[in-house]
């Protein structure tokens, strides 16, 4: 993965955890309450460790309860075709 993917999914990573701590439940109460994402998907999420697929960021933004482009609106991604 390069830097700047590895930073995108990091800050992408920080906005999901902001809004799902924004619901008051713990990354454990919250998947079992909603499903449809393991825990362990939903902490590497959190935590920027992967890249993931539209379908995984559809999925999470439902349970946050926001579309996607509202889950990305506040993030400035950056990108470098130079790396």
């Amino acid at each position: 993965m390069q830097q700047s993917d590895k930073n995108n999914s990091i800050k992408l990573g920080k906005r999901i955890k902001e809004l799902r701590c924004k619901t008051s439940k713990s990354l454990n109460s919250f998947v079992m309450e909603y499903g449809g994402i393991t825990t362990a998907t939903w902490s590497r999420l959190e935590n920027g460790k992967n890249d993931f697929k539209l379908s995984t960021l559809i999925k999470a933004a439902a349970l946050l309860g926001i579309t996607v482009s509202e889950l990305v609106s506040d993030i400035d991604f950056d990108y470098s075709l130079e790396e």
